[in-house]
């Protein structure tokens, strides 16, 4: 007995606005797994299929990985790959359109548990958000199907509606993260060096995460290692590069007393290694018993210096390429004598740059600001006279030094 198209149609708007109120629930507190299974269950109740999966593009953008899956979970769980343009995930991703198979064993497709499963009819779209492609969705059958317009219509939906989420939930999430690398990367405590008083802040841009760090350790030499520095870009990637950056170079700092060296090795590893990472990077030696401190400078911002009685001063440092570009000379040490009572500060361009004023200006502002005080209080007068009450777009991190007075 035929079923009457009214009831067909009936039966599709049903669907459709099934998957409808499901987008319309709230996924506030859920992570990206946990949706996307709820969605693959609801999406597979309501076409009646076999499978329904989700492929997410990986960061490079060449490959699609299997996020979640209904009826063919092995895909998730071996960790499948699809290369864009490859296969039938990888057309639907290339083509950024849907596309239909009606006999999969005969069909170029390019992950083998398609074909395993004994699927018959496969259809996919696109997940695409604000012209991003986020991934793919597929929908299978084991036994020969035909998909109808309001069927296209209702995956096409879902797919919409699933690329706005996952794409939110993922920079949540990426956020999160890179926050949490970030300040367990940022020393919980200050070492406790003799004859000096120390001070510090650190303030995540209001933005986004960035890859400022500053670090202090103290080395069998009995000096003071000192580093303030910025990678350039945001978020995991830039905190990432970060932290593999700081290990690097407390690594060259147990090898050579020299900062210049140190900042060559750390250069020549990151141009091997992470040929697309920049960063400017200040690496110090501080003598605790003399207060001679060695600075060499990655193209970062200078110190401040500030001396008792007088007022503060950006200090001359050679000022050579940035990490991760071709090195053109050696490297230079620039040395600053602290005497009894001095200041001296180092910083991220978080602090000095704004889009309305140039950096001469900031670093002008910063000394008219600093001035050869206990440490934190001269770090809660640079805060307040360069942040102020409104958050900084960039990340901002701070590091006082002051030489106690005989």
């Amino acid at each position: 007995m035929d079923t009457p198209s009214g009831a067909v149609e009936g039966t599709a708007a049903r669907k459709l606005e099934s998957i409808k109120a499901l987008i319309g629930e709230t996924f506030a507190h859920v992570d990206v797994d946990t949706f996307l299974d709820t969605l693959l269950e609801r999406i597979q109740d309501v076409l009646d299929v076999d499978t329904a999966t989700v492929l997410l593009l990986d960061r490079p953008g060449r490959d699609l990985v299997a996020a979640a899956a209904r009826g063919l979970e092995e895909e998730v769980t071996q960790a499948a790959h699809v290369p864009v343009g490859r296969g039938f995930a990888g057309r639907v991703a290339a083509e950024r359109r849907p596309i239909y198979i009606a006999d999969v064993p005969t069909a170029d497709v390019f992950n083998p548990l398609l074909v395993q499963k004994g699927l018959h009819s496969l259809f996919g779209v696109p997940l695409i958000r604000s012209g991003t492609l986020v991934g793919v969705m597929h929908v299978g059958t084991l036994a020969p199907r035909r998909f109808t317009a309001e069927e296209e219509e209702l995956l096409q939906l879902a797919a919409s509606q699933a690329a706005m989420a996952v794409q939110s939930m993922l920079t949540q999430a990426e956020h999160t993260g890179a926050q949490e690398l970030q300040r367990s990367l940022i020393p919980s405590e200050l070492p406790d060096v003799p004859g000096f008083e120390l001070a510090a802040r650190y303030r995540p841009g209001k933005a986004i995460v960035g890859g400022d760090w500053y670090d202090m350790f103290p080395l069998p030499s009995g000096e003071i290692g000192i580093v303030m520095g910025d990678v350039a870009g945001h978020g995991l990637p830039a905190a990432v590069i970060m932290g593999r950056m700081r290990s690097a170079l407390r690594a060259y700092a147990l090898e050579s007393d020299d900062p210049g060296e140190v900042l060559h090795r750390l250069n020549r590893k990151m141009l091997h290694f992470e040929p697309e990472a920049t960063a400017t990077v200040a690496y110090a030696l501080c003598d605790p018993r003399t207060g001679r401190v060695r600075v060499s400078s990655a193209g970062h911002p200078p110190p401040v210096f500030a001396a008792p009685g007088a007022p503060a001063r950006a200090v001359d440092v050679a000022f050579d390429v940035l990490i991760g570009l071709d090195e053109v000379a050696p490297r230079r040490t620039t040395t600053v004598d602290l005497p009894p009572g001095s200041l001296l500060g180092f910083y991220t361009d978080g602090l000095i740059e704004r889009r309305d004023n140039s950096i001469l200006t900031g670093i002008q502002k910063l000394c008219g600001a600093t001035y050869a005080g206990p440490p934190e209080q001269v770090a809660a007068a640079v805060m307040s006279a360069l942040i102020g009450r409104d958050p900084a777009s960039d990340d901002v991190a701070l590091l006082l030094m002051r030489r106690s007075a005989v």
